[in-house]
């Protein structure tokens, strides 16, 4: 009676929309979904009897495999070779590492070479001045020591950097210390050496990368008391003969490579003249202040070790002048200094340079023995400097004068501010017309007298 009075009530309705096969493109859960709720109950069990002797399935039981215990479970993700790196990648794909590692590689081993090649360089100066710098002074060295009779040499260097290399003497008569300084090339860097040498072709202020020594001697000059702490009673028994003074003056032999480059960069030699010598070759000249100068501080033993030299010396000189213009007074105060620079031999061979540095450390005995010149000649080298310091005190004057005057004005515009401040405003009105028809005058004048 119910399914009656239901198809009764809802036939319309089915027969009108009827329900679409899941082969037509119409079909949707939702439309199968209210098809299936307008089926009569009895209608769907019939549906469904054709399944209702089908048996259920059972599950495959899992079958080992021989050899494979250690194969993953059914359930893990299968096996791939994207597990094993050596079959992920191969040599190609490590291209760009390979270049950097190799680059750098590379830089070690250069860098390696070149501060061995430089320490190498190093060891053999020394070992072949060590004997000359021992028997002239008496510590040689950072140690502060005095020699041992048997000293490694290397130990009185001291390197500084990996291009640079020191050592210091002292303990000498007429000699207060001298310091010594090795500048190799940057053997450890072949781009820069390659950068800088470059350059030099093109530009003068670049100098080409060159292996050098400078020595620098600084003597007493008869200021012992004054650097060295004397013994209690020694003052007394010391007599004036006994000092290590001499004349000031400044007198070169140089490179003429050099000379150019000398004169502009040092202060002390741009107030000589040049001059060649006979008892010099033809590649070095003098530079002096005085030929009496020349005469007395060239002697035939200092230009026989130029001659064994070479033309590996720079220059050689003796100066009581700065090396950059002085621009205050107590930068014009005389300071002797000797000054001893030439390029190292790419042999290691310094049998020739030896004689050279020898004299250069005796020839502070020569200067306290002989250079002491006539009024007339000390006069002359005067009169030079006595040029510069006119210059500098002029100048000094004139910085002086303009302070002066920039104190006068701020004081002169202080007392105008406080009388304007206080007036009011009519009377400042008349104070400001009244300054600038003096302005006005003034300028009328300066026009009229220059007419």
């Amino acid at each position: 009676m119910a399914d009656f009075i239901k198809n009764i009530i809802g036939g319309s309705k089915s027969s009108a929309t009827p329900v679409p096969s899941a082969d037509s493109g119409e079909f949707s859960p939702d439309s199968t979904t209210i098809a299936r709720q307008e089926l009569p109950e009895s209608a769907r069990l019939d549906n469904f009897a054709d399944f209702a002797d089908a048996p259920s399935p059972a599950p495959v039981p899992f079958e080992t495999v021989p050899g494979g215990a250690n194969l993953a479970a059914p359930t893990d993700r299968p096996y791939t070779k994207w597990y094993n790196i050596h079959e992920r990648y191969t040599l190609s794909d490590f291209r760009a590492e390979g270049v950097i590692l190799a680059i750098i590689v590379v830089i070690f081993t250069l860098h390696y070479i070149g501060t061995k090649l430089n320490r190498a360089k190093a060891r053999a100066w020394i070992k072949a001045h060590a004997p000359v710098l021992t028997s002239e002074f008496a510590v040689v060295g950072f140690s502060g020591t005095p020699q041992q009779a048997e000293q490694n040499p290397e130990k009185l260097l001291k390197a500084k950097s990996l291009f640079e290399y020191a050592t210091y003497a002292t303990g000498r008569q007429n000699v207060a210390f001298m310091d010594v300084k090795l500048s190799l090339k940057k053997r450890f860097n072949p781009v820069m050496t390659f950068v800088e040498t470059a350059l030099s072709f093109f530009f003068d202020s670049f100098n080409a990368p060159e292996d050098s020594v400078e020595f620098i001697l600084y003597p007493f000059d008869g200021k012992e008391a004054q650097i060295v702490p004397a013994l209690p009673g020694a003052t007394e028994l010391r007599s004036k003969d006994s000092k290590s003074s001499f004349d000031g003056f400044v007198w070169a032999i140089v490179n003429k490579d050099k000379m150019k480059q000398l004169r502009e960069e040092r202060y002390d030699l741009s107030i000589t003249f040049t001059k060649d010598n006979n008892k010099l070759p033809i590649w070095a000249t003098v530079m002096s202040e005085s030929a009496e100068v020349t005469e007395t501080v060239l002697t035939n033993e200092l230009a026989s070790a130029i001659k064994k030299a070479g033309d590996l010396l720079d220059y050689i000189i003796i100066s009581d002048q700065p090396i950059d213009k002085p621009k205050t007074m107590d930068e014009t105060i005389p300071r002797k200094r000797l000054y001893l620079r030439y390029r190292l031999p790419s042999s290691d061979n310094y049998a020739d340079l030896a004689p050279l540095v020898s004299y250069f450390v005796r020839i502070s005995d020569h200067l306290v023995a002989s250079a002491h010149f006539r009024p007339e000649v000390l006069r002359k080298i005067k009169s030079v400097r006595d040029e510069n310091i006119k210059q500098i005190r002029k100048a000094a004057e004139e910085e002086k004068a303009e302070e002066r005057q920039a104190e006068r004005d701020r004081a002169r515009k202080a007392k105008r501010d406080a009388e304007l401040n206080a007036l009011d405003a009519k009377a400042q009105k008349k104070y400001l017309e009244k300054e600038r028809e003096k302005e006005l005058r003034k300028s009328a004048k300066k026009q009229t007298v220059r007419a």
